[in-house]
């Protein structure tokens, strides 16, 4: 009896070692695949982490990009629209420098035709040249047949308009009387003589549509109602 219980004993003793063995290697198995899943799961998440870091400075980029890109279109709208208008007001509509600027004479057309209310006269007719918009600051043209003294021409004040505005079909006029007085006295010229002002270097000469006997000549204002320009001594 003995004996047997003493085999069962041992087969007890032998069997649960074999279970502590087995519970053994079945652990250090398990930590070993959890060591190696530990070290499999590591690269995939260095990988993902990567990835991603990967991705954000891809996207960082393209956001840099893109917020450079827009702001040199932004920028270059910028200076189109700048260098347009400047474009445009300094020299696109063919307009002269100096806008608003006070006319010179060469800055007009002239024309002369012959009238004949009070006793005769010639009436002149400015226009500003095509592209030309400019003043008419003084009053009362500069006028004189020949150069002597006595062919220079005598405001008498009428009409007038201060300063008058000539661009495009706009016109002033300004009347011309070759000869005030009732004498036989008088010298023949076939042009006269026509500035803006007494320094005016660049006047105008212009061709009469017939001979003026001239004594004493007088001019009036400026204007752009031609019935104020019939020259009269008041």
């Amino acid at each position: 009896m003995r004996s047997r219980l003493a085999a069962r004993s041992a087969r007890l003793v032998l069997a649960a070692a074999a279970v502590t063995a087995l519970a053994a290697t079945a652990t250090a198995c398990n930590n070993d695949d959890t060591a190696d899943a530990g070290s499999s799961a590591t690269p995939s998440a260095s990988a993902s982490a990567g990835k991603g870091g990967s991705d954000s400075s891809s996207t960082g980029g393209s956001n840099s990009s893109a917020s450079s890109t827009s702001g040199s279109n932004s920028g270059g709208s910028t200076d189109k629209a700048g260098s347009g208008d400047d474009g445009k007001s300094a020299s696109g509509d063919g307009e002269k420098s100096g806008y608003g600027q006070s006319c010179g004479t060469n800055d007009l057309d002239f024309t002369v035709t012959s009238q004949s209310q009070a006793g005769g006269y010639y009436q002149v007719t400015a226009k500003a040249k095509s592209g030309i918009t400019c003043y008419l600051d003084v009053n009362t043209p500069s006028v004189s047949f020949g150069s002597g003294t006595d062919g220079v021409a005598s405001p008498v004040g009428q009409g007038g308009e201060d300063p008058i505005k000539l661009t495009g079909s706009a016109v002033a006029y300004a009347g011309i009387s070759p000869k005030t007085t009732k004498s036989d006295a008088g010298k023949e010229f076939e042009n006269v003589i026509i500035a803006l002002t007494d320094d005016d270097p660049n006047p105008a000469e212009l061709k009469l549509p017939d001979t003026a006997n001239v004594d004493k000549p007088i001019v009036t204002n400026w204007s752009t109602n031609r019935a104020e320009t019939v020259p009269v001594i008041v």
